[in-house]
């Protein structure tokens, strides 16, 4: 049994935030609660309303902002020499890192996360930060060497019961399975996911689960009226807890539905949303992604193939340099369907 989902990083007096609080309260309730902890000189309460302040900037695609809260938030947890909380803050920042495609910062502070959990006694920090190592390693496309982490942390949340993290693990898995073309084994995950989210009351990992639904139920099915509805139901969530993260990665899976189905002027419309949307959070990977669909989209438009050309050989070397392994094979199969020939094929 699974009990209700909670956030751990709301911490100190914002334990009363729950995991589904919209994240313009978490802002607003983390900074007036650091306003008053730096006044009264409190750096441990300081460190963790900074946390959560840091969190909702990262979430809202707030960079800059979250990225002083993270690393202000460090500050204050070794002011107070908490190295739990120094920890939480280190998860914060390498969190970010990923987001922003920085994937060697990103492990680097997650591993320093681990380690100060374990010294620290979070077992929590510590496996939130192992789960972020095996989260970075997975969508850089390395299956073979986190396949291991995220079934052993599984296995840990299942033990303590704790539902979010169980969520987190099982999508995780889920969408391994998906990448590698094992469809059936990945709704199944996806629809337990769906399924402990639902009744542990965590909107976001719900939300989480209905887009990798529609996305199997888009590609493995065909049944694109249904999968658009999942993605409706996903985007209500993200609306309303101001997800503006996962809502962009909702308009890009369902202009990947809209392509596979063929209906590419819809298509290119979502992903030209999802691309201003990504690039306003500055989040590298899901520019790219949203990039490739629009090309695709465009040249089935009828774009110059030698434009379609030019920009597949682009957004190759934008992946390569980033280091996302699964995107850049995208990038090949792309060329392929399309015709196209990358920089350098000899004919």
């Amino acid at each position: 049994m699974y009990g209700k989902a909670f956030a751990p990083e709301y911490q100190g007096a914002l334990t009363t935030l729950s995991v589904n609080s919209s994240l313009t309260d978490v802002l607003a309730a983390g900074a007036e609660q650091l306003r008053a902890a730096e006044e009264a000189g409190e750096h441990g309460e300081a460190a963790r309303s900074g946390l959560a302040v840091a969190e909702a900037h990262r979430r809202l695609g707030q960079v800059r902002e979250a990225d002083r809260a993270w690393k202000a938030s460090y500050r204050a947890a070794r002011d107070a020499d908490d190295l739990a909380a120094m920890a939480w803050a280190l998860w914060s920042g390498g969190t970010l890192a990923r987001q922003r495609g920085a994937f060697p910062l990103a492990r680097r502070l997650l591993g320093l996360a681990a380690e100060l959990g374990e010294h620290g006694g979070d077992i929590v920090v510590r496996g939130y930060s192992l789960a972020g190592l095996a989260e970075t390693g997975r969508i850089q496309g390395d299956y073979e060497a986190v396949a291991r982490l995220h079934e052993q942390l599984l296995a840990e949340a299942r033990r303590r019961g704790e539902a979010r993290h169980t969520v987190w693990a099982l999508e995780g898995i889920a969408q391994i399975h998906r990448n590698s073309g094992s469809y059936d084994t990945a709704f199944a995950l996806f629809e337990e996911a769906a399924e402990i989210a639902a009744g542990a009351e965590d909107r976001r990992g719900h939300a989480w689960a209905l887009r990798g639904l529609a996305d199997i139920v888009s590609v493995r099915d065909g049944d694109t009226e249904r999968a658009l509805a999942l993605l409706s139901e996903a985007e209500e969530t993200c609306r309303a807890m101001k997800l503006s993260g996962a809502l962009a990665y909702n308009h890009k899976m369902r202009g990947n539905v809209f392509y596979r189905a063929g209906r590419y002027p819809e298509a290119r419309a979502l992903y030209e949303q999802a691309l201003d949307e990504f690039r306003a959070m500055r989040e590298p990977r899901g520019e790219a992604l949203s990039r490739l669909g629009l090309a695709k989209s465009l040249a089935r438009l009828g774009r110059d193939r030698t434009e379609t050309a030019a920009e597949l050989d682009d957004l190759a070397g934008v992946l390569e340099r980033i280091g996302l392994r699964h995107a850049r094979e995208m990038v090949s199969r792309a060329q392929a369907e399309l015709g196209v020939e990358p920089a350098g094929a000899t004919r």
